[in-house]
C-alpha cells in the first residue's frame, strides 16, 4: 500500500490552502527564473512516468518541458503501451510502475482509476486530468490570475457552461483559494450536486449567465461538449446557445475582469471570436502557466518547499 509519507495530488484538496498558495508563488518565481535563463535543476536523475488514457497537447509539452527544465527526464505512456486495469489491475501496474519511476502523472477517463492507482503507489501521484477533476490546470489558473490581479481571495468567479470536470476543480478552489463562485449552466448540465452543496456558502447555481457574471472579476468557461461527449455535440450546442461567452457577456463584469478559458477552444461556440483575442482575455498567458505551476507542483512533491 501507499507510503504515508509519499503525498499525491489528486484533487486541490490533497494540499492545504497554504501549500496551495506557496506553490503559486513559487510557481511565479519559477518563471522569472526560466525566462531570465537560471537553470535550476532540482529533479536531476529523477523521472515522471506520464500515462495518457486521453489525448493530450498542453499536458504532454508542458510536463515534459518541466522535466527536461529541471534536469530530469520522462516517459510518455500512450493507452496502447499501458491499458491501466485491463489486462494488469491498477494496482499492480502502480506497484511496478512505482517502483522504477519518481513520480506518475496519468490522464484518464474514470477518476477512481487514479485514487487507486495512488493508493498502492510508492511514490507520488498527480492527476493530469479526469471526467471528475482537472486540477492541474487550476494551479496555472489561480498563478494567471496572481501575476495580472493580485490575490482572488474575497473575489468573485463567474463559470460559465457546462458543469463538467474544469467546473468541479473550481468548486474545490472556491474553498481552498476563499472566493466567491457563481455557476451559469443549462438545466441538466450541473455540476455534481454534492460537490456544490459541501461549499454552499460560497457557491451558488444561477441559469442566467448574465446573473453570474455580472461584477465579476474572473469568467471562466470550457468546451460544451468534452472528450468522449461528441455524439451529443449538435444537441449540446442548442442548449448551450446562451451560454456564449463574448464581449458584450463580459462588459457586464469588474471593468478589471480577465477572461480565461482552458484552451482547446471552440471559437464561435462557448467563446467568440472576439473574445479570444479581447485585452481581457489572458488565455496565453494562462496556457503557458501549466509549465511553471506543474513545475512548482513536481518540485513540491519531489523535493519539498524551496
Amino acid at each position: 500500500m501507499s507510503h504515508t509519507s509519499t503525498r499525491h495530488f489528486l484533487t486541490l484538496l490533497d494540499l492545504s490552502p497554504k501549500e496551495l498558495g506557496y506553490l503559486i508563488q513559487r510557481a511565479v518565481e519559477l518563471k522569472t527564473m526560466q525566462h531570465t535563463g537560471q537553470f535550476h535543476e532540482p529533479l536531476r536523475g529523477q523521472t515522471l512516468g506520464m500515462i495518457f488514457e486521453k489525448s493530450s497537447t498542453r499536458t504532454r509539452v508542458s510536463f515534459e518541458v518541466a522535466m527536461t527544465q529541471f534536469g530530469g527526464a520522462s516517459i510518455f505512456l500512450s493507452t496502447r503501451d499501458t491499458q491501466l486495469g485491463r489486462g494488469e489491475p491498477v494496482e499492480d501496474s502502480a506497484r511496478v510502475l512505482s517502483r522504477m519511476v519518481d513520480a506518475v502523472m496519468i490522464r484518464t477517463f474514470d477518476h477512481a482509476v487514479v485514487e487507486a492507482f495512488a493508493q498502492y503507489s510508492r511514490v507520488p501521484v498527480i492527476n493530469a486530468l479526469t471526467d471528475q477533476f482537472h486540477p492541474c490546470q487550476l494551479l496555472a489558473d489561480m498563478q494567471t490570475f496572481v501575476e495580472h490581479r493580485g490575490s482572488i481571495q474575497g473575489r468573485k468567479v463567474a463559470w460559465v457552461g457546462d458543469g463538467n470536470n474544469m467546473c468541479a476543480s473550481y468548486i474545490n478552489a472556491a474553498r481552498q483559494f476563499d472566493f466567491e463562485l457563481l455557476i451559469a449552466c443549462p438545466d441538466g448540465f450541473e455540476p455534481p450536486a454534492d460537490l456544490v452543496a459541501g461549499d454552499s456558502d460560497r457557491v451558488t447555481l444561477v441559469r442566467d449567465p448574465r446573473a453570474a457574471v455580472e461584477g465579476a472579476h474572473l469568467v471562466v468557461t470550457d468546451v460544451w461538449a468534452s472528450m468522449g461527449q461528441e455524439e451529443e455535440q449538435a444537441e449540446r450546442i442548442r442548449k448551450f446557445t446562451d451560454y456564449q461567452v463574448n464581449p458584450a457577456l463580459m462588459d457586464l463584469a469588474d471593468p478589471e475582469a480577465l477572461f480565461m478559458h482552458c484552451l482547446p477552444a471552440h471559437r464561435g461556440e462557448e467563446v467568440s471570436t472576439e473574445m479570444m483575442d479581447d485585452p481581457r482575455s489572458v488565455v496565453w498567458d494562462e496556457a503557458e502557466n501549466r509549465l511553471h505551476a506543474q513545475k512548482a507542483l513536481l518540485e513540491f512533491l519531489l523535493a519539498g518547499q524551496h
